[in-house]
């Protein structure tokens, strides 16, 4: 039988339980997960490449332990779907919170298709608990001081909220 792999691809800046979420139930789906991490040039994330690589395998550790080796980090900077052909993903999996972003997804997903037809991409509905959580919005709050903590694993606090007090 061959392996199912899948993209999940997105910023990452920072990881957060929504993240966690779509990665957890995107391990039933797949057997490897590539955790693509978008970079563009134009941009300036608040976390480095190498840091968002290092919060996703220990934050993968922590959460999934042996299945933790399943997740593998990777970086892109075109199409996730040439990405996807890149890794050798049959199957791009995106996270759902709500109805507008199913709107856009369905849209994604019909030029996904048009270009890539053999990857089939597959919606995740988020946990309700964590069905607000964006990276943005969490982080808004951290540089405002706010408690960050119910939005971003453990592993994740200590490195955002310094990224806030260093500057």
């Amino acid at each position: 039988m061959t392996e199912r792999h899948a993209i999940y691809a997105g910023s990452f800046d920072p990881l957060t339980n929504g993240h966690l979420d779509v990665l957890k139930a995107s391990l039933a789906v797949a057997d490897v997960v590539y955790a693509a991490i978008g970079i563009h040039p134009g941009k300036k994330p608040l976390f480095e490449f190498e840091e968002r690589v290092t919060l996703i395998e220990t934050v993968a550790k922590q959460e999934f332990g042996e299945d933790a080796r399943r997740i593998k980090v990777v970086s892109f900077d075109g199409l996730v779907i040439d990405a996807a052909k890149k890794v050798g993903a049959s199957i791009m999996i995106r996270g759902l919170r709500d109805g507008t972003d199913l709107d856009y997804e369905m849209q994604m997903a019909g030029m996904n298709e048009t270009m890539a037809p053999d990857l089939q991409t597959v919606f995740l509905p988020a946990s309700p608990s964590v069905r607000t959580i964006t990276a943005t919005l969490v982080r808004q709050i951290a540089s405002m001081g706010g408690d960050i903590r119910p939005f971003v694993p453990k592993a994740v606090v200590a490195p955002l909220k310094a990224k806030y007090t260093s500057r």
